[in-house]
This record gives structure tokens, sequence and C-alpha cells, in this order.
């Protein structure tokens, strides 16, 4: 079926899109027309066995500092929490008492300049539907703003009809008929909203961008040293993998030598045994992202503002909660792909403290608890008395899925899980006061109506809660 353009470039136009974002689409949706359906198989990837490492850093800090004058931090938060029932940006959550996400990076920034003496700028890559509540929490920090904008916005791009190829039409909801082109979208807003030529122009060379979610990602001098010296034009962080990030893009090889991240959307169903196989492929991406700038304007300005990011195909419902509802493709790409476009770009392996999303609300109960403070520089990281001890929380997504959800069942706040390995809850548990937990916990009912956990009490190994 020939793939027909026109409808699409129309309806972006009415909506005001602008034409690099347009033309960007457009490149997308041609590939999707000549069969291209964005897969990595395993034969034309090889594995990653070693990359520089953080703890080999020693001397970088030194050069990071002087740097610092030419470095703008960067927070990707479109995101508003649909997964967790919210309609409002993610970051806004309280994540450590009252402070939310974007109060915390708020602080990191101003602890990171009070340390330094170098104004770094922090500017946020908003969505519509995030950027007057999230700007309105920055401005409450007195002296963040600067002379540089204090955010951009990511485009919106049609979804396809998955058989007819149209603009998917669905009166009920418009705003279904659009998604986000994933934070690949980053390099082309960075052109058209203007903040790569502002950037530029201010003197500011390196960026450092990560996920407003992730509260472990902070601008480290001595990784801003490292990639200041190291001449390469893109660096991603990775940690380790384990079996609890085996759906997660990985790192990899391409025939060529270039590094290259495949997500599981990329992924052929025959070999996904091997994309899971956290021992072969063994790093996987933060999204932890450090740019030149001066060589990511040259690879746009070569390739005519469009980087050419890796494909990903996403096959979804336009109405995620009506399963008989219309097939929609979703045309995506994700900026960590960017490592395969820039020849030398680079890799760091990281500790883990440096990457600490919420994704789910299991995430958010256990940021939210004591086994994670705030540290001297105001990241979100394990306590002290942890060590290097994981936590693991598995809510009952039957009961705890939602934020409001999961506020209900936990009404005086988390229980203490500083000492605590390991939590996972079955059924509809309401915990008390000064509740703690410690080794391995297990909570489970099968009770009709709510069961309780009574204050203060201290769980250790399997319990049945009762009405």
């Amino acid at each position: 079926m020939a793939a027909d353009f026109g409808p699409h470039e129309t309806k972006m136009r009415k909506e005001g899109l602008p034409d690099l974002a347009i033309r960007t689409f457009r490149s997308q949706f041609e590939q999707l027309g000549a069969g291209e359906q964005g897969m990595l198989p395993e034969s034309e990837i090889s594995p990653v066995e070693a990359v520089e490492d953080f703890a080999d850093l020693a001397g970088a800090d030194e050069r990071g500092a002087a740097e610092l004058a030419r470095s703008v931090v960067i927070k990707l938060n479109g995101g508003l929490g649909t997964s967790m029932g919210m309609t409002r940006a993610k970051s806004l959550l309280p994540v450590k008492g009252d402070l939310c996400f974007l109060d915390v990076i708020a602080r990191q920034v101003l602890r990171l300049r009070a340390g330094s003496g170098a104004r770094v700028p922090l500017v946020l890559m908003d969505s519509f539907r995030t950027r007057d509540d999230s700007l309105a929490v920055l401005a409450r920090h007195p002296g963040l703003a600067g002379d540089l904008p204090a955010d951009f916005l990511q485009h919106k791009v049609p979804r396809i009809d998955a058989v007819s190829l149209e603009p998917v039409s669905w009166p009920a909801r418009p705003e279904y008929e659009w998604c986000p082109p994933g934070h690949g979208d980053l390099y082309t807003a960075l052109i058209t909203s203007g903040v790569l030529e502002a950037l530029r122009g201010s003197g500011t060379r390196w960026a450092f961008v990560s996920n407003a979610d992730n509260l472990g990602a902070v601008l480290d001098p001595g990784i801003l040293g490292w990639f200041a010296a190291s001449g390469a034009p893109f660096a991603m962080e990775v940690c380790d993998r384990t079996p609890a990030h085996r759906k997660g893009g990985h790192l990899a090889r391409t025939a060529d030598g270039r590094l290259v991240l495949r997500e599981v959307a990329q992924c052929p169903e025959a070999d996904l045994e091997h994309f899971q196989d956290v021992s072969r492929h063994r790093y996987f991406n933060t999204n932890n992202l450090w740019l030149d700038l001066d060589a990511l304007a040259a690879a746009l300005d070569e390739r005519d503002g469009i980087l050419g990011l890796p494909l990903i195909v996403n096959r979804k419902r336009v109405d995620p909660e009506d399963r008989g509802s219309t097939p929609v493709i979703q045309l995506e790409t994700a900026m960590g792909a960017a490592i395969s476009v820039f020849a030398g770009a680079r890799a760091l392996r990281v500790p883990a403290a440096r990457f600490a999303p919420v994704k789910t609300t299991s995430d958010l109960l256990a940021v939210r608890s004591d086994a994670f403070v705030l540290d001297a520089e105001e990241r979100v990281v394990p306590a002290p008395e942890r060590g290097d001890a994981p936590l693991l929380v598995d809510l009952d997504p039957a009961h705890y899925a939602t934020v409001p959800e999961l506020e209900a069942r936990f009404p005086h706040g988390p229980p203490s899980l500083v000492r605590c390995r390991r939590l996972r809850v079955r059924g509809d548990v309401v915990f008390g006061r000064g509740v703690a937990c410690e080794g391995e916990v297990e909570v489970s009912t099968d009770a009709d109506a709510a069961a309780r956990i009574p204050d203060g009490t201290t769980l250790a190994g399997e319990t049945r809660a009762s009405v």
C-alpha cells in the first residue's frame, strides 16, 4: 500500500507544528511506508564486553570544575505519570517530605552553583500539559532563573491508523489522535525552540541531559571533566544489567564497531532470549547523556536538521482503556539512540546511585521511605546504613497501581524500610502508623474488605493481614 503523507502534513500544519518537526516525521513515516519496522536483530550486533568506568576518573574533577561555566542541565519533563493515575506532570509528586521532584532538582542546581561559583542554567523539556505547573514550581526557588529560557516544548505527532496509514480519527477524545514522538525529539525541539542557538550564543558547550524522575542524576564535575577532555561528541552513562533490567534498552555494537542502543521494541521476538540475557548484554542505558553542543549543531547542519535516529514502531490502541478501539502505530525515537549517529561516541559505567528513577508506585514508596535520603548534593541516594544492599518493593497492582490507591493504603506515609531488603504485598492491605519492615517481608490477605497492619508493628518474614 502506498503511504500518503499529505493528510499527516495537513493535520500537523493546522496544529501549528514547525516545519522541521513535520519534515522529521515525514522521514520516519516514509521509512514505515517502505516496510521499515525498526528491528535490530541479534545477527546485526555484538555484545559490549567493557566500557570506561566512573571509578577510574581520578583527576577529572579539576577539568570539570573549569568547564562548569560552559555547562547546562537539561531535564526531560514531559511525562504525566498516567500509568500511576496522574493527569499532571509526574515531577510535581511529593518525593521527600513536601519536596516534589522539581523542588529537588532546583535545589541540586542551586547547590552546584553555590559550591562552584558557576551559574549553571537549568532548562526543562516540557510538554504542553506539563509546562505551566512546572514553571510555577521553579519560580518558587529564588535565584534559579537566568538569562536563558527556563524551558522549551517537545512536539507531538499524529497517531497512524495501523491499517490505512492515515491519521487516526477519534472524535470522542481528539487528544488521543496525537502522541509524543519519544524523547529523541529532544534534538529537533532544541532547534525549533531556538534554545540550542541561545545556549551556544551564551558560550555553553556541554549539556548534561537526564529524566526529571531520576533524582540520582546530578551534573558530576568528574564526569564533565572526563567528557570535555575526551573529545567525544556524545556520551551515555550505563549501569550493569541485572534480572530487574531484562526489559530495558541495552548497549551493543554494530558491525562497523559503533555503539548502538537497542530497545525491546526493536528486538525481533525470536531474539528476545538474547535481549534478556543480562550476562550477554551487560549494560543498560540510564538516559543520563552528555552532549557536545557544538558537535550536535554541526551534525544537525550536515543532515538538514534531521539526525536520522533509529525508528521505533510502537503498536497500540487509540484508546488505551478500550481494547476494541482502532489499532494505531506510534512512531518514536529514543534520545540515547544518538550514540549510533556520532562517530567517537562513548559510554561510561557509573554507580547505581546515579540511576534512581520512579516509574511505578512501588518505586515511589521506596524513594519516599527512610531507605533513601537526600545527600549533600541533594541527590536521592540509599541511606548510608544500607550500604550497597538493594531494595525491592513489589506492591499488588490490583490495589496499589495509582498514587491515590497508594496513599489511601499508606495514610501515614511509608513504613520504615531502612532495614528491609524486600517488601512484597499481595491483596488489599492498609498500613498503620509507625510500621517497620526488616529483611525479607511478604504481606498478604485474601479478605474481602481491606486488611490492616496495626500501628507500631515490626514486620519480618511472612505476615497474613486480617480485617
